[in-house]
């Protein structure tokens, strides 16, 4: 069995867009797996996702949905972030993130579960000098404070978040899919102004009309970042994850959103709470990559010209 140092040497991983052995100056999109899921409440597993979604990416094309190639495009994947305790691979992971925000390249982090956004978050806040913005995609809120005395939980992401200096308020963070809550976060939903849509909301209005609002409230940040938890999805398109909560976004929805967030000014995403051993046929993890190459072509297309050359697009 191949180790994950061997894997991300194959130029033959991400539809053979990787360039082992390039700077990240060199490259347009960087890739980091971050295989932890101790901030768990309950299933583990999302740690095996990393390695597992490079191991399908063999098979695939350079290309998307809309039939464009992205050939073009430099991925470099710098591999997991691994270490004996939480603090070591988080403080890793912050760095990766600053390093990335710095380069002005777009980045690509495959969780773990959803506490290891909070330190991509750390990395981008150290990075910059202005407010930026989250849109957070999600069945949850993570806005709990602690959860089993644990300040660093996967349902505290984004409370966490509110505590940068970039964030300036519990506004900064846009809401997509919500349709599960903590007690404690009912409390804080009602007195604190949140931007949220539920898929319930979002089923109602429709894709486009949903994304007008969310466009609407983000438009004062020149960068976002986007974290995607695979449990926005409705468990029937994603059952490998942990906190599974019924009546969730379709495929098609998932995509369509991405589609028009990345009209904004994204720095970078994440996907976060895969647990390939949770079901058999692995259709999360399928998920998570239609879900990366999508966004990836998204970028792609912000960048090129009439004639397909990439270009730099921050």
């Amino acid at each position: 069995m191949k180790s994950v140092q061997q894997i991300i040497q194959e130029k033959e991983i991400w539809a053979g867009l990787n360039h082992p052995g390039i700077s990240v100056e060199e490259a347009d999109i960087v890739v980091y797996g971050i295989p932890f899921d101790g901030g768990v409440s309950f299933r583990a597993g999302a740690k095996d996702a990393p390695k597992a979604l490079r191991e399908i990416t063999y098979t695939i094309d350079p290309t998307t949905e809309g039939f464009e190639s992205i050939e073009g495009l430099k991925i470099l994947d710098l591999g997991d972030a691994e270490g004996e305790n939480r603090e070591e691979i988080f403080q890793k992971v912050e760095q990766v993130a600053y390093d990335c925000v710095k380069a002005g390249k777009l980045m690509t982090f495959i969780g773990g579960d959803h506490s290891t956004t909070i330190p991509i978050l750390w990395g981008i806040d150290k990075a910059l000098e202005e407010p930026f913005g989250i849109i957070h995609i999600d069945a949850h809120l993570d806005l709990c404070d602690e959860m089993g005395g644990d300040r660093l939980s996967h349902g505290s992401t984004e409370r966490r978040a509110l505590e940068l200096k970039n964030i300036p308020d519990t506004e900064s963070i846009y809401f997509l899919g919500i349709r599960s809550a903590e007690l404690e976060e009912v409390k804080f939903l009602q007195e604190n102004k949140i931007n949220l849509l539920g898929t319930r909301e979002i089923r109602h209005l429709g894709v486009e009309k949903a994304l007008e609002k969310v466009k609407e409230k983000m438009a004062r940040f020149n960068k976002i970042y986007i974290t995607i938890d695979i449990d926005a999805l409705d468990p029937a398109y994603a059952p490998g994850t942990g906190t599974p909560q019924f009546g969730g976004l379709d495929s098609r929805e998932m995509l369509d959103l991405l589609y028009g967030l990345f009209e904004l000014p994204v720095i970078g995403f994440d996907v976060v709470e895969v647990a390939p051993g949770l079901e058999e046929s692995k259709i999360a993890l399928f998920a998570a990559r239609k879900i990366i190459t999508e966004c990836w072509g998204h970028h792609w297309r912000k960048g090129t010209n009439v004639y397909g050359k990439y270009k730099k697009s921050f």
